[in-house]
């Protein structure tokens, strides 16, 4: 088993490691021939089903194993290998090796920064003169020295991530959640307003029910809503006893359905849940309620750019797909997927 890269970007695969590990601790990285996969599953909240190319994040990549497609399954803890790429952003260079310490796999990140140590040939002048040395020697005769300028200097830094190695068998049974046809499918206006705007309307509802809430010992979390029409419009609310706002988005881009990628092409197209809802006007919503500071933590993704469709399975489920700039014109499209299911009322 063999697994050696060279890190083509490594501030997108901090922000990428940053985003992810906010949302849980622990990854399922699936390594093959054409893709690298981040998959989280936590107990309660959002769910990531990252597929994103290799030339991405990635070049030199080698990678060997028995299995099919020289596929490696790893268990990752986020948190450190984020830290390692963080010092690594100011890298000239930057490889992961999958390798073993003291008999335990780690995914071993090595650094290289290159600095400029300072010369000191004006310094040895200044130390001469003020020893009351003659810089030109007896009888004015020119003694030849060399130039000590400041120099290229390389400092190689490697820090070890521990990881677990998993059995095909273990992870065959994982797949992402089966979640019906969309009721309404929007692209998103910016992340960073529109996480600017949700955190705000969570903390304001959290300060509104935090003394009531402690009277009776309940704790639980205002739910924002979040709800889509098939008209470019975009609509975020949240309602306590003591308070009701919301915050409207419109000429945003409801994009067209792939009628390749509906049962029965053309005819699935025109029964399809998102056609039946356009039909009905811009006042017919599909929505969903979800915990705000769960949602807060999956806009982080907005630090890395791209497009982000938004499709709702109304009081269902909220599906995010989140397309990543690619590195190269005509390379394969990375695409984070966010499953988030809703509250019921």
């Amino acid at each position: 088993m063999r697994f050696k890269t060279s890190v083509r970007n490594i501030q997108t695969f901090s922000k990428l490691t940053a985003s992810l590990s906010s949302l849980g601790k622990v990854a399922w990285l699936r390594l093959d021939d054409d893709t690298v996969r981040f998959t989280i599953i936590p107990e309660t909240g959002t769910q990531v089903w990252a597929s994103l190319s290799i030339d991405s994040i990635f070049e030199d990549y080698t990678i060997q194993s028995a299995a099919p497609n020289n596929t490696i399954n790893l268990e990752l803890p986020l948190p450190p290998l984020h830290r390692a790429l963080k010092s690594a952003i100011n890298a000239s260079s930057a490889s992961i090796r999958l390798t073993k310490k003291d008999g335990m796999p780690i995914l071993s990140l090595t650094i290289i920064t290159n600095t400029v140590s300072s010369g000191n040939s004006a310094h040895g002048f200044l130390n001469a003169a003020a020893g009351n040395q003659d810089p030109f020697g007896e009888n004015g005769a020119f003694r030849e020295e060399s130039l000590d300028a400041g120099r290229e200097r390389e400092a190689v830094v490697t820090q070890d991530i521990p990881v677990r190695v998993l059995t095909a068998d273990s992870v065959e049974g994982i797949h992402e959640p089966r979640v019906r046809e969309p009721d309404a499918h929007i692209i998103l206006p910016s992340l960073i307003q529109l996480k600017a705007i949700s955190d705000r309307f969570t903390k304001l509802a959290m300060s509104t029910t935090t003394a009531a809430k402690a009277g009776s010992g309940n704790s639980s979390v205002p739910k924002l809503e979040l709800a889509g029409n098939m008209h470019g419009s975009l609509k975020l609310s949240i309602s306590t006893d003591a308070l009701n706002i919301e915050s409207v988005w419109t000429g945003l881009t409801n994009p067209e359905l792939d009628p390749g990628q509906v049962a029965d092409g053309e005819e699935g197209l025109e029964d399809h849940p998102s056609t039946k809802l356009r039909a009905r006007g811009p006042d017919a919503w599909a929505k969903v309620r979800i915990d705000g500071r769960d949602w807060g933590r999956v806009l982080s993704v907005g630090r890395l750019g791209g497009r982000v469709i938004a499709c709702f399975a109304d009081e269902h489920a909220l599906i995010l797909y989140v397309y990543l700039a690619n590195y190269e014109d005509g390379a394969d499209e990375s695409v984070l997927t966010y499953y988030i299911s809703s509250f019921s009322a």
